[in-house]
């Protein structure tokens, strides 16, 4: 039997709150959380650790434990924090939905994973009550900011955590005991769930310190959402496992807001996304000069690839270097990446890191010689790889070959070992850093009665990287305008998210399919890019366009 003083080392809660309290170092800043009127509060790491750990006691007295999920649907918030550390302090899983997503993206995502108990806020609140007899699995929904009980499964996050003792003992933690979820889309079915590990927590704080460079005395920003795993793997358990003090901001994109962020609050190492960069880079650059960065050492981007001029124009404007870091849902921390000290090479993603073994592959798993594209590939044996997709083994299964992981991306590799993006393999759209599936939009829209058939694309933009079209098939007894196009959008808007919503809505009498009914998006591509779709004899003679 372990005493009290166990030193659970796997257990990622621990290691970020607890672990930092026992080395004497609980009332350093954990973070200061800045909200959207610029409202601070600042916890220390002995408050992290108590208000995770009222979490992890009032969660255990309602009966959860290890392998149940429990899903955080929130803005950021002191909670989400509060509530992700205390899930993984009891070995129960912690989901993570963005607050924008709408009523069947969250059905898919709460369905598929069982999800024992969802926590939220008043404002979307609604949207869980009008999907409710759909998820059997969901026992209790906490909202954070109501003070009573509503009745016995709605219940005060507040009271909860009120009531509960803010001292816990987590329990021994396997290495393979499973930690955090997160989904991520395909380009045909619904989302999948990527399912990670509490080892997970190893190649995370190692690559925060080498990569990112992370010590006692910075002070972090990552502006990613938890819902995304940038938001988790970087916005939470890496910093957090070195004692890092972060901060975070519940406002939204303001250029002049996060240059006086970063200025105030001293700000070290920042990391973004190359969207939000790009924003950047379109306002007069006489609002920088207004501002003091000279504590900001490095700059960090993640989520899509870093264009070489966004470079030029960090150097020239804000005199630093960005570095661009490369990983995926499913690989859980990053893999291959640009880092102090090493030399840029501009639209390169950089080297792998430590043991991280990367190579180019063709189909079958074979290494192919330098410069020659192919599948980006990593060799297995990381701690951060995902232990599966959640009711998903083949698909899961499908991702390997020959000892790699095939990732779907496209790239190739030069003679000094640096890696250089391409594209998907697959018809995943990267916009903003955010990966959505056009199956999913497609989906939906053909659940509206004025929609026959639809096909979306995902094409390049100068700010998104990769910008949604979405082309539509109206039935014959509506006729196409501007309120039917206005009624795509918000319903786009609230069944999936802003994010997943079109940039552009194309009416189109046919939809290009090959003969035996797959949708031709590389077809609409070209259409939309004035480009020649190149061989189109699979195409069925009934879907000229």
């Amino acid at each position: 039997m372990k005493d009290a003083e166990f030193y659970p080392i796997f257990n990622i809660g621990h290691q970020c709150s607890r672990a930092h309290c026992n080395a004497g170092l609980g009332a350093g800043n954990a973070f200061t959380f800045i909200d959207h009127n610029f409202q601070k509060q600042r916890f220390t790491f002995n408050q992290l650790e108590a208000n995770s750990n009222r979490f992890a006691n009032a969660l255990s007295d309602l009966g959860f434990g290890e392998k149940d999920i429990v899903v955080s649907f929130l803005p950021k918030c002191p909670e989400t924090f509060f509530s992700f550390i205390g899930i993984l302090k009891i070995n129960a899983i912690a989901g993570s939905l963005f607050s924008n997503f709408g009523e069947q993206a969250l059905i898919d995502r709460l369905g598929d994973s069982g999800a024992k108990a969802v926590i939220t806020k008043k404002s979307l609140y609604k949207k869980i009550v009008r999907i409710r007899e759909k998820l059997p699995s969901l026992k209790y929904i906490f909202i954070t900011d109501i003070d009573k009980h509503i009745d016995e499964t709605v219940l005060s996050y507040r009271q909860l955590v009120n009531n509960a003792s803010d001292v816990f003992v987590v329990p021994e933690t396997a290495p393979d005991c499973p930690s955090v979820l997160h989904y991520t889309s395909g380009s045909t079915g619904k989302p999948k769930g990527v399912q990670h590990l509490h080892r997970a927590l190893n190649t995370i704080r190692e690559s925060a310190k080498e990569i990112l460079q992370l010590t006692s005395d910075d002070i972090y920003w990552c502006t990613a959402d938890q819902g995304w795993v940038t938001g988790t793997s970087y916005g939470i358990i890496g910093p957090w496992s070195l004692g890092v003090s972060q901060i975070h901001f519940g406002g939204t994109y303001d250029a002049a807001a996060w240059m006086q962020l970063l200025q105030d609050e001293s700000v070290t190492v920042w990391y973004t996304a190359p969207t939000a960069l790009r924003m950047l880079m379109i306002e007069d650059e006489e609002l920088f000069k207004k501002y003091d960065l000279s504590k900001l050492k490095h700059i960090f981007s993640v989520g899509e690839p870093l264009n070489p001029e966004i470079n030029l124009w960090a150097q020239k404007v804000l005199g630093k270097e960005i570095y661009d870091t490369w990983f995926q849902t499913e690989t859980g921390s990053i893999m291959i990446a640009n880092r102090p000290g090493q030399t840029i090479i501009p639209g390169s993603m950089g080297k792998p890191w430590g043991d991280i073994n990367a190579a180019i592959c063709d189909d079958e798993g074979n290494e192919l010689p330098v410069r020659k594209a192919g599948n980006l590939c990593l060799r297995l044996g990381w701690d951060s790889m995902f232990a599966m997709y959640l009711n998903n083994k083949e698909v899961y299964e499908n991702k390997f070959r020959n000892g790699f992981y095939y990732s779907g991306d496209l790239a190739y590799k030069d003679e000094k070992g640096y890696f250089y993006f391409m594209s998907r393999n697959d018809d995943i759209i990267n916009t903003a850093g955010h990966l959505i599936s056009p199956f999913e939009i497609e989906s939906a829209l053909l659940a509206m009665d004025e929609v026959a058939e639809s096909a979306v694309i995902g094409v390049p933009d100068e700010l998104l990287w990769e910008k949604i079209i979405a082309f539509v098939n109206i039935k014959k007894q509506f006729i196409w305008n501007e309120d039917i196009e206005l009624k795509i959008r918000i319903y786009l808007s609230n069944k999936l998210s802003t994010i997943a919503t079109p940039k552009e809505i194309i009416p189109i009498d046919v939809i290009p399919k090959n003969r035996s009914g797959k949708i031709l998006r590389r077809v609409l591509k070209a259409k939309y890019l004035g480009e020649d779709a190149g061989d189109v004899s699979t195409m069925d003679d009934q879907n000229s366009i």
